[in-house]
């Protein structure tokens, strides 16, 4: 691999990060953008350039599958007369193109109803300078050709097929190098932008034969392409995971404890982000209505949110809006502190916005019990006789309600060992009933996306199987 390089967010891209367009083009792009808005009359505009490109190679058992590149632009708009707004977008940069976009988005802006809460962030909330131009060492480009890809995902796919005689078959592997940069500015006095890359290496081999056959995958995904895990230990471990799944049974419909694995845990935290969020909140079509400073989870239970994690994956100066962004707890000893806001659901619910335009940022999720010791053998023990849950089916959550019914499979656990894996169940129960039954945390930590968490042991949930 060629060492990546990093690079400061007001620099000038260089000839090798892959990208066509500068920053500095980029700023004349949004100038244009806002000067004509302002000649059309608008009451506030904002407007975003942004630019990606990257690489995609799978390979399948042995061959060469798929070579992909791809680059994609835009421009969006965004224009407001008065409490009226109105957006548009285009793929040209030319001046005419521009043109025309703020056009259409300030016609739309006439004709649509007024919106007493629609409005660019107040200027109070926008994040100051010094904050824009904070280096989180987020853009890392990978100079990586479609041989060199190509090899990886062989090597991968490799490892894989020889960890034993059992794996006969693959449903491929992959490497996925991808970045990006924008700008934006907005006529309040905004004006940041910054590069971001994300690379990726992954594989899914198949065990068994005949009637037995099991599918599993894992993947390494970074900022750095260097920090990937080598294709030998995904491959590896990718293989294991499918070979522990082979002869999986039915079990009979019970009630017992459930111990979610690490990746499938971070899905619980985040229902607890959607559910708090600014859209569910003022739309009421969420179970955690109303839950500022109420005991959601258990007082062992913290959530930390920071924004500020060099080269993390949800790290940035500031939200999509332009508005700061800051480390806090939304959860501390089991008690909500805060909701994920934008400028406009923090208006609707006259409340302030808390910089997650654009999402959550990098979330820690942890037990004040759990510790150093707390791998997954000895979460299996806490389990002592219950579900290990391992993979995850179907869409079955019900943000209205709390309802939670999934697909899964994994293993039964018998005194604290993994007795057998078992298949075709699903598991039921009321995520405000879920998130107090929390009975630990593991130290088994793994970051999926934006969300870093152990294993989650749940006290009780209903199984429906044969």
């Amino acid at each position: 691999m060629l060492k990546p390089q990093t690079l400061s967010q007001t620099e000038s891209m260089p000839s090798d990060s892959g990208f066509a367009f500068t920053r500095v083009f980029f700023e004349e792009l949004v100038d244009t953008a806002l000067s004509h808005a302002t000649k059309l009359g608008a009451t506030d505009a904002g407007a975003e350039v942004s630019e990606g490109c990257g690489l995609s190679v799978s390979v399948r058992n042995g061959a060469l599958e798929n070579v992909e590149r791809n680059r994609d632009k835009s421009l969006g708009v965004t224009v407001y007369v008065g409490n009226r707004r109105g957006n548009a977008s285009t793929s040209d940069f030319s001046t005419p193109a521009i043109r025309q976009t703020v056009q259409a988005a300030y016609d739309i802006a006439r004709f649509t109803a007024e919106d007493p809460f629609a409005s660019l962030p107040d200027t109070r909330d926008i994040a100051p300078e010094i904050e824009r131009a904070r280096n989180l060492d987020l853009f890392f480009p990978w100079t990586i050709t479609s041989e060199q890809a190509a090899h990886l995902a062989l090597e991968c796919e490799d490892a894989a097929l020889a960890t034993s005689k059992r794996i006969r078959n693959s449903e491929g592997a992959g490497v996925s190098a991808q970045q990006s940069h924008f700008f934006s500015a907005q006529t309040r006095g905004f004006r940041g932008g910054y590069a971001t890359s994300r690379h990726s290496l992954s594989v899914s081999p198949i065990a068994g034969k005949g009637d037995d056959m099991q599918r599993d995958s894992w993947y390494s995904s970074m900022r750095h392409p260097q920090a990937l895990a080598s294709p030998q230990a995904i491959g590896r471990y990718a293989a294991e995971r499918a070979l522990s799944r082979l002869h999986a049974r039915k079990i009979a419909t019970t009630e017992c404890p459930v111990l979610f694995e690490s990746p499938l845990a971070a899905g619980l935290v985040g229902a607890f982000v959607q559910a708090i969020s600014g859209g569910a909140l003022y739309r009421k079509s969420t179970f955690l209505l109303d839950s500022l400073n109420k005991q959601v989870f258990p007082k062992h239970i913290d959530l930390l949110e920071d924004p500020f994690v060099l080269r993390g994956k949800g790290s940035s100066p500031f939200d999509s809006e332009g508005v700061s962004v800051k480390a806090r707890k939304v959860v501390d000893a089991g008690r909500v502190q805060g909701y994920f806001l934008s400028s406009y659901s923090a208006r609707k619910l006259g409340m302030q916005t808390t910089g997650n335009s654009g999402g959550s940022h990098n979330l820690i999720f942890s037990s004040r019990l759990t510790r150093p010791e707390d791998d997954l053998d000895a979460m299996l023990e806490k389990l002592g006789t219950g579900l290990f849950v391992t993979e995850l089916m179907g869409q079955g959550v019900n943000y209205v309600t709390g309802d939670y019914s999934r697909g899964a499979s994994g293993f039964w656990v018998e005194n604290g060992k993994i007795a057998y894996p078992v298949h075709e169940i699903t598991i039921a129960g009321n995520m405000k009933a879920m998130f107090k039954g929390i009975e630990a945390v593991g130290a088994d930590t793994y970051n999926h996306g934006a969300k870093t968490v152990g294993s989650i042991l749940v006290n009780t949930m209903k199984l429906a199987g044969s």
